[in-house]
């Protein structure tokens, strides 16, 4: 039994993680058949692998990692041929700050792995520890994927999108190897949690990024040479033209992923370097949330809850583009959607299909606008309205009238906060007698990045830190505990996982109906709200920043 058994056995008895008579029967077991203590011990069911690649990488003093929580840089796994991969139980997971390859290894001892590792590859390899199982199926996952773009970046030989012959593309695009890579770039980014995909071109290379809890990160950088069989074979799902590619288009695909419908929502955009794409994830199983998934907090709650009870009037949630205002809608109409209800929707474009709601597509090469759909929709019998956004001074007015006539409601609108939406309103040229008689509830929001809970990090704040960040503290007092991101496997060493939404509710009141009505500025109106008992959208963050929901950084960041 040589040094480092003896050394494994040593952190296994540390750890508790197995007992001393099972260890004995190991280390016989292995004198009879050899091989290496931690196989014995896991093949016996003594031990875990996930206990096993813990113990390791405390015995070598390397990083464990959580290869199903953690995004992998395709590039990095396509410099390791899969049967090598595969022989040696690695992968590679992506580079560290001096260039070498990150290699996830679940026998970190094995030096002739590493030394055919770092030949093949032909530069340096820095090995992490994960266990045997997460790495057989990480394999599974991302197999070929580096085989398959350099099969495609062969036969495609022309690395400009107007190069080439259309039916060669075409051909490219629909064979085995692109469709492949196509497809795990979806699969790998549904299990990543990402909102969206961008593939982009640039002169010499083929960048892919996705949008996780709202924020870019980039995935792999492949041959230039595969962008038009990528671009065709996205064109082809969506079902829009492969041929154009001077204007901007847009389609969808629908695919299951992980067990789930997922839908996709396709735009090309036309640059210098070729079309870029973008493909939002659109997850179907999110239009199930309902508010309480929100994170609202009660006070907040309560008053719009009062609100979308009510069956007339209109409730507008506002934010910037991605600040999931659709989802709060969509959670709404979840709650109030029953056999004798009768909601219709009008959208550009629908983003998910709601059960037992009729759903209008805009088609505005066919006539069909907003305006025209609101007028023919209230027409058909409607109890609640949804209308994506408003837009112009046309869909707010009809909108504003569907409201005081006995409908309830529901629209968007792009304005920073809840008092300025019926800034907003007025200056579209909507009277202000009428926002003000209309209007009964505005719903600010933005989305912030939510602490992993595995690795968030209890710390003090100094007095200085409270000041600047608008936290109520005066001396004497005791500070508080916040949470700070530490990063760990889970959240791919982000700290953050998830997202959650901040709230700033403002019900029209009396006083504010008078106010709007002699056209107060939206100072005026917020310093009314206020008094009434709206909390700012910064009040919000940082009471859930003093839950532990989320930090005093991140709330910076989303808020100005």
């Amino acid at each position: 039994m040589g040094t480092r058994t003896r050394r494994l056995a040593d952190v296994l008895r540390q750890e508790r993680l197995v007992s001393e008579v099972d260890l004995q029967c190991a280390e016989a077991e292995q004198l009879r058949g050899g091989g290496s203590l931690g196989r014995v011990l896991v093949e016996m069911g003594l031990c875990s692998e996930a206990d096993l690649a813990g113990s390791l990488a405390k015995l070598f003093g390397l990083d464990l990692v959580d290869l199903a929580g953690r995004q992998l840089d395709t590039l990095a796994v396509s410099l390791i041929p899969e049967p090598l991969a595969r022989r040696y139980g690695v992968i590679g997971v992506g580079f560290d700050d001096a260039g070498k390859l990150l290699v996830a290894m679940s026998d970190p001892a094995n030096v002739i792995a590493l030394d055919d590792l770092r030949t093949v590859t032909d530069r340096g390899v820095q090995p992490v520890v994960a266990s045997r199982q997460d790495i057989a199926a990480a394999l599974d996952r991302y197999s070929r994927m580096g085989d398959s773009v350099q099969e495609v970046a062969d036969r495609f030989a022309y690395g400009d999108d107007d190069a080439g012959d259309l039916d060669a593309i075409t051909e490219v695009a629909e064979e085995a190897p692109i469709v492949k890579f196509v497809n795990a770039l979806i699969q790998q980014a549904v299990q990543d949690r990402a909102s969206d995909i961008h593939i982009e071109p640039g002169e010499d290379a083929l960048r892919v990024r996705y949008r996780v809890d709202g924020v870019l990160h980039p995935v792999t950088s492949q041959n230039r040479k595969i962008h038009a069989g990528v671009v065709s074979r996205l064109k082809i799902m969506a079902d829009i033209d492969i041929a154009e590619r001077r204007v901007p288009q847009d389609g969808r695909i629908s695919v299951k992923a992980g067990g789930r419908a997922i839908d996709l929502r396709v735009s090309t955009l036309p640059t210098v370097y070729g079309e870029k794409v973008v493909l939002r994830i659109l997850d179907k199983t999110s239009v199930l949330l309902q508010l309480s998934d929100l994170s609202f907090l009660d006070h907040n709650y309560q008053r719009y809850e009062q609100s979308f009870r009510k069956p007339y009037g209109m409730i507008l949630v506002t934010g910037p583009t991605g600040s999931g205002k659709t989802t709060t809608l969509y959670a709404t109409l979840n709650i109030i959607n029953t056999p004798e209800v009768n909601i219709v929707t009008v959208e550009d474009p629908v983003e998910y299909r709601l059960p037992g709601i009729s759903q209008v597509q805009m088609q505005p090469k066919a006539g069909l606008t907003f305006p025209v759909a609101l007028r023919s929709i209230l027409r058909q019998d409607p109890d609640v309205v949804l209308v994506g956004e408003m837009r112009d001074h046309e869909t707010a007015q009809i909108g504003m009238e569907a409201a005081l006539t006995g409908h309830l409601v529901l629209s968007t609108l792009h304005t920073n906060d809840a008092p300025s939406a019926v800034t907003r309103l007025t200056e579209m040229g909507i009277d202000p007698f009428l926002v003000a008689s209309a209007v009964d509830c505005v719903l600010a929001q933005r989305l912030a990045r939510r602490l992993c809970s595995r690795c968030k990090e209890a710390y003090r704040p100094t007095p200085a830190e409270l000041h600047t960040a608008g936290l109520p503290w005066t001396d004497g007092m005791p500070l508080p505990t916040l949470y700070r991101a530490d990063g760990c496997p889970a959240c791919a060493k982000t700290g953050y996982k998830g997202r959650l939404a901040i709230h700033e509710v403002m019900p029209v009141t009396e006083d504010i109906e008078r106010q709007i009505v002699e056209q107060a500025s939206t100072a005026d109106i917020t310093a009314c709200a206020a008094s009434q008992g709206m909390r700012s959208l910064r009040e919000d963050g940082l009471a859930k920043v003093v839950l532990g929901h989320t930090t005093l950084e991140e709330i910076a960041r989303v808020i100005v």
